[in-house]
C-alpha cells in the first residue's frame, strides 16, 4: 500500500497578488504542471524535475488570478505527467482524501482536490483531460469545473493530449467556482438566461454501479431546481465505443507531446503508467486520423443536442473513491468504466460542473451537468442556484461530506 503524503509542494518564491479584485481574500493551491516564476515543475515524475529550469513567468491562468486578488498558497502534487486518474504516485506518495480516508483523492489533479476538500485553500487549479478535475472532485466531496474546450488559456501548462486538455478548478462551494470563472473563462458569453431541458443519458446511467446510480437518482428528486427530466439515447451503441475513440487521440497525442523525451532521457515511471506510455507509441497515424473523425460526427451530435439550452445530468463517476493500493488490474478496471463518463465532455469539447450531491457506502460520488459549447458561465450561474436553494435534507447531506 503507498503511503499518504502531504498535497503540498511548498514554493521557493514569493508570487505576488493585487490588493484587490475579484478574488480578493481568497487563496488557491496549483498543480504542478502551472509555470510559477522561479519554480520548477515536476510533473509528478523525478526525471522530468531534474531535465527542466524553472519558470521565467507566470502561467497564463496564475497570472490572472493572482491579478485579481487570489494569494497562491503552494503548488500540489500530480500523478506522474498527469496521465492517470487515481492520484497514486510510486515517487512521492497519495495525497489524503479528506473526505474518506484510506481511500484514493483520484488523479491527476490529486493534490488540488486534497487541499480544498481539507479546507486549506478556497480553490484548486488542476487541469482536465481525461477527467483529471472532475473525477477527484467526486471522489473528494467537492465542487469542480471543466471548461469548454479553449475556453482558458493554457499557455505555460505543460500539455498531456491538447485535443483534450483544459484548465479546470475545483472547490467546496459551487459559488466559488462561479467566482474563479469570471476571472478565468477567456471569452464569457452571457451568462443569463436559463436551461429548460434535462436529459438523461441512459447510456451513462448504465455504467455507474447500481448503489451509486441509485443514490444520485435520489439526489434528482430532492436537490435543488433541476426541474423535469427526459432519459435519452446518446450514442448509437454503447459508451465503451466513444471512450476507445477518445483514448486513441488522447494516445497518440500524448506520444506526440512527451515521446522524444522518454526516448531520450528513459525517466522512471510507476507500475501502469510505463506501460501506459508504452502502449502510446504504438498507435499509428492511420488510426489518429480515423479516430479524429469520429470525434467531429460526436461532437456535432451533441451540440445539436444541447444547443444553448440543452443540459445533460449524469454520474461524475461510476463509484466512489477505491482504497488505496489495489492490484494494478484493478485499476485499470476503475479506470476503463470512468472513461466512459468522462470522455462525452472530453470528446465534444463540453463544459462540465459536478456537484457533490449524494453518497454511496459512505462515500461521496458527484452529479454531473454537461451544456453546451460556450455555455460556462450560464452553467456555473445555474449550478451555484441550485447550491443555495437547496431543500434542508439535501443540505445535510453536502454538510456531513464538507
Amino acid at each position: 500500500m503507498q503511503p499518504e503524503c502531504t498535497p503540498w509542494i511548498r514554493l521557493g518564491t514569493e508570487a505576488r497578488h493585487a490588493e484587490g479584485g475579484l478574488l480578493q481574500g481568497l487563496n488557491f493551491a496549483v498543480k504542478d504542471v502551472f509555470a510559477v516564476a522561479g519554480h520548477t515543475n515536476a510533473a509528478g515524475n523525478p526525471d522530468w524535475l531534474n531535465t527542466h529550469k524553472p519558470a521565467v513567468k507566470h502561467s497564463a491562468a496564475v497570472e490572472r488570478l493572482l491579478g485579481s486578488g487570489a494569494k497562491l498558497h503552494g503548488m500540489t502534487h500530480t500523478d506522474e505527467l498527469m496521465f492517470s486518474l487515481n492520484g497514486e504516485n510510486v515517487h512521492y506518495g497519495t495525497p489524503p482524501n479528506p473526505i474518506a480516508p484510506g481511500h484514493i483523492p483520484g488523479g491527476s489533479s490529486s493534490g488540488s482536490a486534497s487541499a480544498v476538500a481539507s479546507g486549506e485553500v478556497d480553490f484548486g487549479l488542476g487541469t482536465d483531460t481525461a477527467g483529471s478535475v472532475r473525477i477527484p472532485s467526486s471522489f473528494c466531496g467537492i465542487c469542480g469545473f471543466r471548461p469548454t474546450h479553449g475556453g482558458v488559456p493554457m499557455d505555460g501548462v505543460i500539455p498531456l493530449a491538447p485535443a483534450f486538455d483544459t484548465v479546470g478548478w475545483m472547490a467546496r462551494r459551487a459559488s466559488t467556482l462561479l467566482q474563479v470563472g469570471r476571472v478565468l473563462l477567456e471569452k464569457p458569453l452571457d451568462d443569463g438566461g436559463k436551461f429548460a431541458r434535462m436529459m438523461l443519458p441512459v447510456e451513462a446511467w448504465a455504467a455507474a454501479e447500481p448503489g451509486c446510480a441509485e443514490s444520485l437518482r435520489g439526489a434528482l428528486e430532492s436537490f435543488g431546481p433541476l426541474g423535469a427530466f427526459e432519459s435519452i439515447h446518446m450514442t448509437d451503441g454503447e459508451l465503451a465505443a466513444w471512450a476507445g475513440i477518445f483514448r486513441t487521440i488522447q494516445g497518440y497525442e500524448i506520444w506526440s507531446a512527451h515521446g522524444a523525451w522518454i526516448t531520450a532521457q528513459h525517466p522512471r515511471f510507476g507500475p501502469g503508467i510505463a506501460e501506459r506510455f508504452a502502449w502510446t507509441a504504438t498507435i499509428t497515424e492511420g488510426a489518429y486520423r480515423e479516430a479524429s473523425q469520429l470525434q467531429q460526427a460526436i461532437a456535432a451530435r451533441l451540440e445539436a443536442l444541447l444547443g444553448s439550452e440543452g443540459v445533460l445530468v449524469l454520474p461524475t463517476a461510476p463509484c466512489g473513491a477505491p482504497v488505496i493500493g489495489l492490484p494494478g488490474e484493478e485499476i485499470e478496471m476503475t479506470r476503463t468504466r470512468i472513461l466512459q463518463l468522462s470522455c462525452i465532455a472530453g470528446l465534444g469539447g463540453l463544459p462540465q460542473v459536478t456537484l457533490p450531491l449524494a453518497k454511496t457506502d459512505g462515500l461521496p460520488v458527484g452529479l454531473s451537468l454537461i451544456a453546451g459549447r460556450g455555455q460556462d458561465l450560464k452553467l456555473l450561474r445555474w449550478a451555484a442556484d441550485i447550491e443555495a436553494s437547496m431543500k434542508p435534507a439535501a443540505a445535510a447531506v453536502i454538510n456531513q461530506i464538507q
